[in-house]
């Protein structure tokens, strides 16, 4: 590639998928977390339903990429899966309206986020459940041409459906999220918002294999180890 992806650009050579590793699609600043939600996965929780977006953040040094592991800490033991549509900001975005929202994205992606769940309900804060090292699954690759607002969302463990939705069902869509978002914080290009998972959220266990596949991008496969 010759430019920026987050400008101008043009492919100077092309490989083969067999040919090449691929990393994580984008190296944000900031990971930024979305709970609560999937109707179905708040009614699925018996919580009430929140009035603004929760909002939490997650290391960036728990970024992984298509194909490498998920590692299961020492310290918990109960770690799950999450399949989410995440959205990759283009652009540098601060107090921008929903109008304006769609000139400010690069594209969206599938995300994993995985998260230590008695850590979780044992701490006040997610910090350290969300930030493990390989807690942050992204990928394969951005897609760039896409209406988030009716996508068909599954995670699949060694091959058997978990989740399967629709993000239809998002409380907070994607336009929402991210100018609620600038207008806290900065966005930057190549930062991460992850949208919320759905229900059927579950366990993971040394040698399965998790796949998170969004209708329109692909599908995200990690192992566990």
């Amino acid at each position: 590639m010759e430019g920026d992806p987050f400008g101008s650009f043009e492919l100077a050579e092309h490989f083969d998928l067999s040919a090449v590793k691929l990393l994580p699609p984008c190296v944000p600043t900031k990971i930024i977390g979305i709970g609560l939600n999937y109707k179905d996965h708040i009614r699925e929780m018996g919580l009430p339903t929140p009035e603004d977006p929760l909002i939490f953040l997650k290391a960036n040094s728990s970024l992984n990429g298509p194909g490498d592991p998920i590692l299961l800490p020492k310290a918990s033991e109960r770690v799950e899966f999450e399949g989410e549509l995440a959205v990759v900001i283009g652009k540098k975005s601060r107090q921008i309206s929903e109008a304006h929202v769609k000139e400010h994205l690069l594209g969206f992606t599938c995300f994993n986020d995985v998260t230590a769940r008695d850590l979780q309900k044992k701490d006040v804060q997610f910090a350290r459940a969300k930030s493990f090292d390989s807690f942050s699954c992204v990928g394969p690759w951005i897609e760039t041409e896409l209406d988030p607002s009716h996508l068909k969302i599954e995670t699949k463990v060694n091959g058997e459906t978990r989740q399967r939705s629709n993000t239809s069902e998002l409380l907070f869509g994607v336009t929402k999220l991210v100018s609620f978002l600038s207008h806290m914080m900065t966005l930057l290009p190549g930062d991460l918002i992850t949208t919320g998972t759905p229900s059927g959220v579950g366990p993971l266990k040394k040698g399965d294999v998790v796949e998170v596949i969004v209708e329109g991008i692909g599908t995200l496969s990690n192992p566990v180890k």
